[in-house]
């Protein structure tokens, strides 16, 4: 599943290229006709992310909402557009480019008020500038559980999937088992700070690289990351691996529907 960043990407990318301009709307798969329908030669007039939903805003306060979920995929190319497969839940389109987006598990057209309502089970978003860590903090704080579930809890904290909680508690040396409650809020504060990092530099490049410079395949003369998820990282899908501070066998475990890891060495109770 794409994590925040990637989405906060798209909503450039679409705003990009077609914000401001009406747009030819179509649904080939048929499962998004009505509304397509209804959306057929209106301004695209913003976009916006929150987490991992992306929303498509059309006037009369009419959202397109966008969630890909597992198997979703946003695809651009330049016009003329390719015939269309009829798997394509929603093509936009205009004279210079057109979007294909397949597979979503979220695509509908909502108002004002149901966008509100999506906002507010969400937590707070690192890419969100008028976000902050403090009312995430508020429920981590007093929670048992772990703050690897929470990391991946979207009430909690809207955006960050599995490579970035499993490298953002590398990086400040947090067991992902601990307590919410049992971290401090210094160590919150410096998590979601780098969050903000990380995640920015993530919309920047288009990828996720969590190595800090002394740490890179160069610096420090090891071979680079071959993995289709691309990136330079410290534990994600290094199960079994020496870690690359210590040396510690890279350990894996499910947790949270979702494979776990983390360096025994590094991230101490």
């Amino acid at each position: 599943m794409p994590e925040g960043h990637t989405i906060h990407r798209l909503a450039a990318d679409y705003r990009e290229r077609f914000g401001g301009w009406p747009v030819r709307a179509s649904s080939p798969q048929g499962k998004f006709a009505d509304a397509a329908a209804l959306l057929d030669g209106s301004v695209l007039e913003s976009t916006e992310a929150h987490g991992k939903h992306l929303f498509l805003g059309f006037p009369r306060d009419e959202w397109v909402h966008i969630h890909l979920g597992l198997f979703g995929k946003v695809d651009f190319a330049a016009a003329p557009a390719a015939p269309p497969t009829d798997t394509v839940r929603l093509r936009l389109a205009n004279a210079e480019s057109y979007v294909d987006l397949r597979g979503p598990t979220t695509c509908a057209l909502i108002t004002d008020g149901e966008k509100a309502a999506v906002h507010e089970r969400l937590g707070p978003d690192p890419l969100r500038p008028a976000d902050d860590g403090e009312r995430a903090w508020s429920r981590v704080s007093r929670s048992r559980t772990t703050v690897a579930a929470l990391l991946m809890d979207q009430k909690v904290i809207a955006g960050v999937g599995n490579v970035y909680r499993a490298e953002v508690l590398f990086r400040h040396g947090i067991d992902p088992y601990r307590a919410g409650r049992d971290l401090t809020r210094a160590e919150w504060d410096a998590v979601w700070a780098d969050l903000v990092a990380l995640m920015a530099e993530g919309v920047r490049l288009n990828r996720i690289d969590t190595v800090r410079p002394e740490h890179t395949p160069e610096a420090m003369g090891r071979p680079p990351r071959v993995d289709d998820h691309g990136g330079e990282v410290y534990v994600y899908r290094r199960a079994h691996q020496p870690c690359h501070l210590c040396g510690t066998e890279i350990r894996t475990a499910g947790l949270a529907a979702r494979n776990l890891f983390w360096c025994p060495g590094c991230q101490t109770a």
